[in-house]
């Protein structure tokens, strides 16, 4: 019997969660509620189950982030596919179902957004047992949240007739109702919160979309045809796949198949799709806060309060969001957080860094830190994962000096190769190549003092790179360090 496959879809941004969640770091691989980042978390959650490695679909920008993020965990990917442009979902299965189908024409695709949270994991996999004869059987299985509240942020998917223990056809999607239509939603008992998970044969997937989206179809099918290898990363044909439509598995395939239906899920899911929605999942005081990282309450109740770099404190205050990091805090009412997306389209419009960067920017090799930026110099603080090693490069208008804090340096300097202890520090001259590596088997912290007359990050030459960043395929984003 085919074995089941999970399917990650990790191209979300959680633009409702910054400044915290950002274009370049986005939600999924952010430890929101826990130790374990949301991608991670819906990694280990599908070891309770009887499946085959996982598939991983995300974007160029996000590829060294998700490998980086299954090492840690010990999991192999069978599949990183990476998405030349955002499609939305519909596609981004399709290319999932088409490298599976390959391997196995029997495959059962378990499609899960990478950002979700599930607190009961016991009744998720219970529920894809439930659902899972279903799905081999044929069925578009799509998975419905038993509804907590009147949610008027979600969407709803209506049941038909049972098909078994918490299973039934799917009648129909709904939008996001009104708060007057969600209680009525909720009186019927025949509705369910929308959660974007689905459990499906590849092939029925493929066969559906045919018939509904020939031409999404068919352009995925020319983008994985023409699909190459970079690394441990399927690169799907770009031209090809910007040629296809974007579109929703909802309103592609779901909306229109005779094949759909539902299992019920209790489990406490939430797509962390606001602010409100951690404060909903935290652990709360007695006044009812939610407090993470360094803060100090006085008289405050009904808030969630999150500080990353610093302290902070609050007097007298109710129904508050405060997230704070390095550089960005933000003051929202705790009702209207979904109105952060309003600030986040206007850092946008004003082109400012923090719309995608953190001051702590992630790389294939590890992340860099601004600590000082002044005229004619900068500190950074720079931390190498173990075994990386960055590109050889060259800067035109800055020298840089070198002091190794914890770690051991292997340092490139035009034909001079030598190592770097605790305390030991360099000069890498302007003009002069050079290349950074962490031989050992801990992390590499350094600080770097950038010294000259321009100190932008595309102030760079690379002649050589192990992660394939001076290729045509290289994004603007990564074209640093």
């Amino acid at each position: 019997m085919a074995m089941l496959t999970p399917v990650l879809l990790s191209g979300g941004v959680g633009s409702r969660l910054w400044p915290v969640s950002r274009e370049l770091h986005p939600k999924q691989f952010l430890a929101l509620a826990g130790e374990l980042t949301m991608l991670q978390q819906t990694l280990k959650r599908t070891g309770d189950l009887e499946s085959s490695p996982p598939i991983v679909v995300c974007n160029e920008e996000h590829r060294f982030m998700v490998a980086e993020q299954l090492r840690q965990v010990g999991i192999t990917a069978s599949a990183l596919l990476l998405e030349p442009e955002g499609r939305n979902t519909a596609p981004a299965v399709a290319l999932a179902a088409l490298q599976e189908f390959a391997r196995d024409p029997e495959a059962v695709l378990l499609v899960l957004p990478a950002d979700h949270l599930i607190r009961d994991t016991a009744a998720f996999a219970a529920a894809v047992t439930r659902a899972l004869p279903l799905a081999r059987a044929g069925r578009l299985m799509t998975f419905g949240v038993v509804p907590s509240a009147p949610e008027t942020g979600y969407g709803y998917v209506r049941c038909g007739a049972a098909l078994g223990d918490e299973l039934f056809e799917l009648e129909s999607f709904v939008e996001k109702p009104d708060t007057a239509t969600a209680q009525s939603y909720l009186d019927s008992g025949s509705y369910l919160w929308n959660s974007g998970m689905f459990l499906l044969r590849a092939a029925t997937y493929l066969e559906q979309l045919g018939e509904f989206q020939p031409e999404m179809l068919a352009a995925c099918r020319r983008a994985m045809s023409a699909a190459t290898a970079d690394m441990d990363f399927i690169r799907p044909d770009a031209e090809a796949f910007r040629a296809c439509p974007a579109d929703s598995i909802d309103y592609a395939v779901m909306e229109h198949t005779a094949q759909g239906g539902v299992v019920a899920l209790d489990c406490g899911w939430s797509d962390v799709g606001a602010w409100s929605a951690l404060w909903d999942v935290g652990t709360r005081d007695p006044e009812g806060n939610v407090c993470q990282g360094d803060v100090m309450l006085d008289n405050c109740r009904d808030s969630y309060f999150r500080s990353e770099s610093r302290l902070v404190a609050a007097t007298g205050v109710a129904d508050l969001v405060v997230v704070e990091t390095a550089d960005a805090i933000l003051v929202a009412d705790r009702n209207q957080v979904q109105d952060v997306k309003r600030i986040v389209n206007r850092l946008k419009q004003e082109h400012r860094p923090e719309v995608a960067l953190h001051s702590r920017v992630y790389r294939p090799w590890g992340s860099y830190e601004s600590l000082v930026t002044a005229e004619r110099f900068q500190v950074k603080r720079i931390i190498v994962n173990p075994g990386q090693t960055l590109s050889l490069q060259m800067h035109h208008h800055r020298a840089e000096h070198w002091i190794v804090v914890h770690g051991t340096a292997e340092v490139t300097c035009e034909d001079k190769v030598f190592m770097l202890a605790e305390d030991e520090s360099t000069y890498i001259p302007l003009g002069h190549k050079h290349r950074l590596a962490n031989p050992g088997r801990i992390p590499l912290e350094l600080i770097e003092v950038q010294s000259g007359t321009y100190l932008g990050e595309d102030d760079i030459v690379r002649f050589e790179d192990v992660y394939g960043r001076n290729t045509p395929n290289t994004s603007a984003t990564e074209k640093t360090q």
